[in-house]
């Protein structure tokens, strides 16, 4: 089976504009969860959320920037640091095959912000003021489509719409692409950008959001007693991926491998997930056989944890399945309590944060847990822990509305010295 590695890696998110500021802040158990200022929150009950640390329009001209969703932004901030990171050039500079480089960029719900706001120039002053941009900026496909113009991919351009799932998804669809044959380097991930009135009205009378208004930062708290929701957040984390033997060619620098993915549905509920998890187990199942590996290969879970009530303990019950008597030794942890939850983007976001615990051999706290739910049968990490030595493999997890599960399975082989190519 081929060797996929990832080569490069690009983050803007309530952390840091840059992956290394992102992982900075997810070792230091940072909370990038802040209380809205825009007029409009003071009216609805949650008026809490994660903005990225730093805004787009500071990496991208202010013309085109003015032709992108918020999204797309946010998307091309992360690709652009992604692709340089990976060592690779842009227009003639770039020299890879483009017949042969791909682009997989998942979202949950797309351009809500361009759709939104041109509804209201819509209804304010009338049809000739609507942008001629509109529907390629709120297009859920605009995130991909505007990174593979950035580099010319010709393999094929994709764009997994599976609700919190998507960007683990983009993952596993990048990989199939590799594996099958189609491209030798693809790039994937995930993007989101809905902090608005809203969707987060929506969410609130779903009963899905913290009301922690007075204490922001301590408002996302994953297997804590005392949660009451997730806390809303925006961002973007591309990854450059490529076959082994591609890497190795050129030099690369190697940040690990991908070495399995598994996919599969609830068909249990909308919105809630199975209580007995068997969808959520079944992706972690089939992530460790494609990997080939065994649960007691699996050193630690990067979880979905979004810091609902019953989320969090029907993932904590699908752990126990998938790993068996070994999920007592897997150090677990939820980076969602410091980020928020980037529905679209957190599975990338937490994959780069799984790589990077098994790289440099630590895996970021939860943090806010003040008093942890009892039984749970994982060994969930309150503080950074330090993992062995030797051959590290963990698992990540998505979870989305509509049932949509997928388990990443990410080990530290193929790691090459830490220099830019």
């Amino acid at each position: 089976m081929t060797t996929v590695v990832i080569t490069g890696f690009g983050a803007t998110t309530p952390l840091g504009g840059d992956a290394p500021s992102t992982w900075e802040g997810l070792l230091t158990g940072r909370s990038g969860v802040r209380l809205l200022t825009e007029e409009w929150a003071a009216e609805i009950p949650t008026r809490i959320a994660a903005h990225v640390a730093v805004e787009p329009s500071e990496s991208i001209d202010r013309v085109e920037a003015r032709r992108l969703d918020r999204s797309s932004q946010l998307a091309l901030v992360a690709g652009m640091e992604a692709w340089s990171d990976a060592g690779f050039g842009l227009g003639e500079e770039n020299t890879l095959d483009r017949d042969r480089l791909g682009v997989v960029c998942g979202t949950g719900i797309g351009g809500l912000h361009s759709l939104l706001g041109q509804w209201d120039v819509y209804n304010d002053k009338g049809h000739r003021r609507v942008s001629p941009f509109t529907i390629p900026m709120l297009m859920a496909n605009a995130p991909a489509a505007n990174i593979g113009l950035k580099i010319g991919a010709r393999a094929g351009i994709h764009t997994p719409v599976s609700a919190c799932a998507s960007s683990n998804e983009a993952i596993s669809l990048g990989v199939d692409m590799i594996r099958l044959g189609r491209a030798d380097v693809v790039m994937v991930g995930g993007a989101e950008a809905v902090i608005h009135p809203l969707p987060i009205a929506a969410f609130g009378n779903m009963h899905a959001l913290s009301r922690r208004n007075d204490e922001p930062a301590r408002a996302s708290r994953p297997w804590d007693t005392d949660r009451d929701g997730f806390v809303l957040g925006e961002g973007a984390v591309l990854m450059v991926i490529e076959t082994l033997e591609h890497a190795l060619a050129r030099g690369a620098r190697i940040y690990g491998t991908i070495a399995g993915a598994g996919i599969s549905a609830d068909s249990h509920d909308m919105v809630q997930p199975d209580p007995a998890g068997y969808g959520q187990t079944l992706a972690m199942k089939r992530a460790l056989a494609e990997a080939r590996l065994l649960p007691s290969d699996i050193n630690h879970v990067n979880a979905h944890a979004t810091s609902t009530p019953q989320g969090d303990l029907t993932e904590a019950s699908s752990i126990r399945a998938a790993l068996g008597d070994h999920a007592s030794n897997v150090v677990v942890n939820g980076t969602k309590s410091m980020t928020g939850h980037l529905l679209g983007g957190a599975g990338a976001l937490e994959t780069f944060a799984t790589v990077m615990a098994l790289r440099e051999r630590k895996v970021p706290a939860t943090i806010n847990v003040e008093s942890l739910e009892p039984d749970l049968g994982i060994d969930v990490a309150t503080t950074v822990r330090e993992l062995p030595a030797g051959d590290l493999a963990a698992i990540n997890n998505s979870f989305g509305f509509g049932g949509h599960n997928v388990a990443i399975v990410v080990t530290n082989e193929n790691i090459t010295a830490d220099t830019t190519p």
